[in-house]
């Protein structure tokens, strides 16, 4: 059995290359020895997410893996062939449910069955994509071409309390030829929206980010306020939501204990200004989330507005899996990103 070499210190250095070599050992079959396992990180190795995503992929196809606890920096990982079914996954931790999704996803839409996954964890976690965006910006994006799920917030998890459930519903991958990623074109007529999470706080935080928001140099037609009664710990975040008629792209920032309401608003506003100024189709947060999908078709294209590093090295780790290749080219605030059949 081939196994494929990865240097997780590489590029950013971080859980990024761990998830998405584990997504493609799955889908290939090629077996995985990994080191250096988030390098670049304050605090280096497999922390309880990363160990969840690696136990969920060995569920998924009945692995077997050598180096899984907490704090290791190697990992081998032999693939069994993947089986549909219903799993459930607990981080244990406020971690985020929406990158243990996103680790198996790719390899249950290529089984023969629906499957249905749960994950207990953190919902609306700083530097992952929270549950609004996996609902409303990447599911529609994968949908066009044939990659079919929907999902389902059961509970609502802040860091650091976690606590929060989501469930997704996976169904096998309809293929087809003419159908491919191509998201070129950018959006002029978007409607502007902006959405604001508190859980167990005072009502004066969300008040002041609904005036911040609709002062801000952003047309938004109205600010919804969810007050989540459901979460084990207090939690807030603003997003900002671009709906056109045929997709949303989600921006989200989160607030914390001694980071002011202001910062939170400027950090949102700031997303959304970057990706409207840039003239591109999708944000750099789908971007990175869509390169996987478009080298299993071996085909695709989009443009993004940021060539974030998360990105490249997304790119250069695909590559040592499977037989494609990706072109980068810049025209003025925009990059599009092309996948390829490698010809070699």
């Amino acid at each position: 059995m081939e196994t494929v070499f990865i240097d997780g210190s590489t590029g950013e250095g971080g859980g990024q290359i761990l998830r998405t070599s584990l997504a493609l050992s799955c889908i290939t079959g090629k077996s995985l020895h990994i080191e250096n396992i988030r390098a670049a990180r304050r605090n280096p190795g497999l922390a309880k997410q990363h160990l969840s995503c690696v136990r969920a992929v060995c569920e998924i196809c009945s692995g077997q893996c050598r180096g899984a606890a907490l704090r290791s920096g190697t990992l081998d990982f032999h693939p069994a062939p993947v089986q549909s079914g219903d799993f459930r996954f607990d981080i244990g931790s406020a971690g985020s449910a929406s990158l243990v999704i996103q680790t198996v996803l790719p390899a249950l839409f290529l089984a023969d069955k629906p499957s249905a996954v749960t994950v207990t964890g953190g919902t609306h976690n700083p530097l992952a994509p929270p549950f609004d965006f996996l609902s409303e910006t990447f599911l529609p994006a994968i949908e066009a071409v044939g990659f079919r799920g929907s999902c389902k917030l059961i509970k609502h998890g802040f860091y650091p309390a976690g606590g929060g459930k989501i469930t997704f519903n996976v169904q096998p991958w309809q293929k087809s030829t003419d159908r491919v990623i191509k998201l070129c074109e950018s959006s002029e007529q978007f409607q502007i929206h902006a959405r604001i999470y508190t859980a167990k706080l005072p009502p004066h935080i969300a008040q002041r980010q609904r005036k911040l928001l609709l002062q801000s140099g952003l047309n938004i037609r109205n600010v919804e306020h969810i007050e989540v009664t459901d979460s084990d710990g207090p939690g807030n975040c603003a997003m900002i939501r671009l709906c056109d008629s045929s997709r949303t792209t989600v921006f989200t920032a989160f607030g914390m204990r001694g980071k002011p309401s202001q910062q939170v608003v400027s950090e949102v506003v700031n997303l959304a200004e970057n990706f409207l100024t840039s003239g591109a189709a999708i944000d750099r947060f789908l971007a990175d989330q869509l390169l996987i999908y478009m080298a299993i078709s071996k085909a695709g294209s989009y443009t993004t507005n940021e060539l974030s590093s998360h990105l490249q090295t997304n790119m250069e780790v695909i590559k040592k899996f499977l037989p494609v290749n990706f072109r980068v080219e810049q025209q003025k605030q925009a990059y599009t990103i092309s996948c390829l059949p490698r010809t070699n």
